[in-house]
Parts: structure tokens; sequence; C-alpha cells
């Protein structure tokens, strides 16, 4: 019987370890401020040059909320600077936490004007 129980303990031991080695990396999304000290605002388009970004990491887009604000959009939102207005969320906190999603991820403030004078990201997170 005291075999059968061992027996027992190691089967799940091997399970519980099985199951924590499925589990993603806790800890692993890096926290990235968007624009570093001048935060959200005109000319950041370049700001994501010579960086790394993971699926998860989180973009923090700092920014005065009456001049500014975050939308994420696809890649025609981003090209043409427009915002669908079927479900798009617009982020008017002055201090949005955006997640990072696998693949190209798209950003525009879309106040008249600012994304065309290069208030928009474009990035890959892979």
């Amino acid at each position: 019987m005291g075999e059968g129980i061992r027996a027992m303990g190691t089967v799940m031991l091997c399970l519980v370890v099985l199951l924590l080695l499925q589990q993603p990396e806790v800890g692993s999304a890096a926290f990235h401020t968007v624009g570093d000290d001048l935060g959200w605002t005109f000319n950041v388009s370049s700001w994501p040059n010579g960086k790394t970004f993971k699926p998860g990491d989180v973009l923090a887009f700092n920014y005065t909320p009456s001049v500014h604000n975050v939308v994420v959009v696809d890649k025609v939102g981003y090209n043409w600077c427009l915002v669908n207005p079927i479900g798009a969320t617009v982020h008017r906190s002055g201090k949005d936490q955006i997640k990072l999603l696998k693949g190209m991820n798209y950003l525009i403030c879309s106040l008249p004007g600012h994304c065309q004078m290069g208030m928009k990201l474009s990035i890959s997170a892979d």
C-alpha cells in the first residue's frame, strides 16, 4: 500500500511540473514609456526605432488629456490617420497603458491634424 501511495505522489508531482511548464512566463512583459521623457507628443513615430517589443509588453502613454488621446487602429487607420467609428476605443486619461498584441500594433492620436503631424506609432511585437 505504501508503494501505491508513493507512486501516486510521483504521478501527481509530474503532473504539477508539466502544468507549471505550460504556464506563460510570469513577469516577462516589459514596460515602455512612449516618447521617453517627452511623452506622447508630435514626431514620436521614430521612438520605437532600435527597441525590441514582445507580445504582452505594455506601452505607457503620458500626455495632457485635453490636448491628445490614443487610439488603437489597423494598418489602414495608421496609414490614412483614420479611426474606425465602430468599436474603436479612444483612450483619454493622459496615463494610458496599452498591452501589445502579437504582430503589428498601430496607434494614433485622433485629434484633427495630430496623426498627420507624426503622432502615430507602428510597433511590431514578435
